[in-house]
């Protein structure tokens, strides 16, 4: 079954709205705010009431991550300056607004001081309109002066056994042929602590695993990331989890997306293999993502997972990111592809057809597919669009190594 690709022209997409949370306990300013939020290009992921169980508060700010954050300061159960420290570090870059019922100077100064960005008070329509305009403006180009030139692509299983490890294995590898021939190089990461089997199927020989950059962050440079990386396959470098891992304290989130950070410099594409687990480490690596794929099969548990992953990411900002692969398609599905993103809420970017026997047959020989094989070709023309490279047509040359 030919892949199926959904495409978007997004020259003239209008930007996305900026993500905002809303926790307000005073009734006095959640009424307004709500008036004021109806006018605005902006979109509501979090809105809560009691402030009383902050850290619950916090976990959700960390998870969701929204750009704006409007924070009642009337009804704050710990101090302000230390209730404005516990947002700034869960959200370093965010737009901090700080409201109250009136404006009393020595408030207004306490709320700035502690580092809020900005301060309000009712009326609030016309304010807090310039304030996500503002925010808005800033986006893109910070975005876009902070992000180094090399592309990261991040495969993220519905469900465990959907096959994302093995996409993400066949396209690092067809990607790396590319780069061999622009003498660049591709990366490919295993971000599945608990599971990762990269480092079985592409026969990684390294001893060290990305638990290693993790934890040697200070010294994270060219010279120490070379020693860690496994070679051997044409134009692909391997960083693979660790084997048997069992961690005493989770790896933090932004541990893990200033690594990727690191790699996106000095590799032309870096393939991220997220694992199945969606989780507060996971979206604070998708920031560092520019294109995120969810891979779902149609097995019904497999699409109830998609789903609620898919509502998740949008909800945390990634929506524009987001792309679905269909693995394991049959030849005459039950669904169309329009059905399918109507149930999912995501675009369909590319459907991969059931090659079980060919790539149990080439995993039980210690490979990846072989060139000629319908899922390799498909896979390979999937790497050629994201490469932005010419896909022949009519020419059995998509293999991975041909």
């Amino acid at each position: 079954m030919a892949s199926l690709v959904v495409e978007q022209d997004t020259s003239k997409a209008p930007a996305a709205p900026t993500t905002m949370g809303v926790a307000i306990r005073a009734p006095e300013l959640w009424e307004p705010v709500q008036e004021a939020l109806r006018g605005l290009a902006a979109r509501v992921v979090m809105e809560q009431r009691d402030l009383r169980n902050w850290p619950s508060l916090i976990e959700k700010l960390e998870f969701l991550r929204p750009e704006v954050v409007l924070l009642d300061i009337t009804g704050l159960p710990l101090p302000l300056e230390e209730a404005v420290r516990g947002v700034r570090a869960a959200l370093p870059d965010c737009m901090l607004v700080a409201l109250d019922t009136t404006a009393q100077p020595e408030t207004i100064l306490a709320a700035m001081r502690a580092g809020a960005n900005e301060f309000l008070y009712p009326p609030l329509g016309d304010n807090l309109r310039k304030a996500v305009e503002r925010r808005a403006d800033i986006r893109p180009a910070r975005r876009e002066n902070n992000r180094p030139p090399g592309k990261v692509f991040g495969f993220l299983s519905a469900k465990g056994g959907s096959g994302a490890t093995t996409i993400a294995c066949h396209l690092a590898a067809e990607l790396g042929r590319v780069s061999a021939q622009r003498a660049e190089h591709t990366l490919l990461v295993d971000l599945d602590l608990q599971s990762g089997i990269v480092g079985f199927l592409m026969k990684v020989k390294s001893s060290y695993s990305v638990l290693d950059a993790l934890q040697n962050l200070h010294r994270l440079d060219v010279s120490y990331w070379n020693a860690l990386v496994s070679a051997g396959w044409p134009g692909l470098e391997i960083i693979a989890a660790p084997s048997g891992y069992l961690p005493k304290d989770p790896v933090s989130g932004e541990s893990l997306a200033k690594v990727v950070a690191f790699v996106r410099a000095h590799y032309a594409w870096t393939v991220v293999d997220l694992g199945s687990t969606l989780n507060l480490a996971t979206i604070a690596v998708l920031d560092e993502i520019d294109e995120i794929f969810l891979v779902t099969t149609l097995e019904v548990p497999s699409l109830h997972q998609a789903k609620q992953a898919v509502q998740t990411l949008i909800n945390a900002g990634f929506g524009s990111r987001l792309r679905v692969i269909l693995n394991r398609t049959p030849q005459r599905p039950d669904v169309t592809a329009e059905e399918l993103e109507r149930i999912l809420g995501a675009p369909i970017d590319t459907m991969l057809p059931n090659d079980y026997y060919a790539l149990y047959d080439a995993f039980c020989k210690g490979k990846l597919l072989p060139p000629g094989s319908h899922l390799s070709r498909q896979m390979s023309s999937f790497a050629m669009r994201l490469a932005g490279a010419p896909v022949e047509k009519g020419k059995r040359r998509f293999g991975l190594f041909g």
